[in-house]
């Protein structure tokens, strides 16, 4: 009952609590920063609609504050958006789709909208120089030259543990990401240009491959875009003393893609101690691994 009660007067607040609240939220002791801000955070994302004015503020403690509660309330519907996601489909599903919301779990303000747009502009201009090509050597050159050369997109091979190498529209930002999340750009301009390309999830590295009934091309977009044979990726697994198996070299499902950039991304936190990210990163892991 008493529990009801203070619900409900958390949600009656005043407008001369709200103003107290506002006050305290920009005092320069962080330890009263810290406490009212657990204290209008346990409101609920009600607390929203009353505090988001002030991201507008004159005052820069509160402008930067009253931001910082509402990106947390903001991530958190994006978390709760996304696991939905995750316990809701199967091993196929739309592969963007599910990027964009993986995306927003750290961006939750991104414009997904303009982001499509960047990749159907990219889509569009090689649609158009695809049209003199029909070998898949030339098709992949094409794709390839464009990708890599004039949009300039590169391995990230300095920052190992940077997060943002598996967030998609920072891999689009950036022109930069890791194994996965750069074949993730490729495989979406792929899927664009209805083009049979497939994701392969080697150990410790991850590749594309372009097969129709007369041609196997392994692509490593890490790498530039480096064309390889399966023999080369056989090598790969030999020289790096994995056992060579066939599960190793057959596509990958979206939801086992996706699971692979949360385990990444889970890594990664762990390594940067971010504790409170890496147990949200261990929540998707489960709902993607059942």
């Amino acid at each position: 009952m008493n529990r009801v009660g203070s619900i409900q007067t958390q949600e009656e607040l005043s407008e001369s609590q709200k103003a107290a609240l506002l006050t305290l939220l920009a005092d320069d002791d962080p330890k009263v920063y810290r406490k009212i801000r657990q204290k209008i955070i346990s409101f609920g994302p009600a607390a929203s609609e009353w505090l988001r004015p002030h991201t507008l503020s004159r005052e820069p403690a509160l402008r930067r504050r009253a931001q910082e509660i509402i990106l947390s309330f903001d991530r958190q519907d994006a978390d709760n958006a996304f696991l939905a996601f995750c316990l809701k489909h199967g091993e196929a599903f739309d592969l963007e789709q599910a990027a964009w919301k993986l995306a927003r779990t750290q961006y939750p303000d991104i414009n997904v909208s303009g982001y499509e747009a960047l990749l159907d502009s990219f889509t569009a201009d090689l649609r158009e120089t695809l049209a003199e090509s029909s070998e898949p050597e030339d098709i992949l050159g094409t794709v390839n030259r464009y990708l890599f050369d004039e949009l300039g997109f590169v391995g990230n091979e300095q920052q190992n543990y940077d997060a943002d190498n598996s967030y998609l529209n920072k891999i689009l930002d950036r022109r930069t990401g890791s194994p996965i999340g750069l074949c993730l750009v490729y495989l979406l301009l792929g899927r664009r240009l209805h083009l049979p390309v497939t994701g392969i999830g080697l150990p410790g590295h991850f590749v594309c491959r372009y097969q129709t009934s007369s041609a196997e091309i392994y692509v490593d977009a890490f790498n530039h875009g480096k064309l390889l044979t399966k023999a080369d990726c056989v090598q790969y697994l030999l020289q790096a003393n994995y056992s060579v198996r066939e599960d190793y070299l057959t596509p990958v499902s979206p939801r086992r893609i996706l699971l692979r950039i949360c385990g990444n991304l889970h890594q990664i936190y762990l390594h940067l101690e971010q504790a409170e990210a890496a147990t949200r990163l261990q929540r998707y892991l489960v709902a993607l691994a059942r």
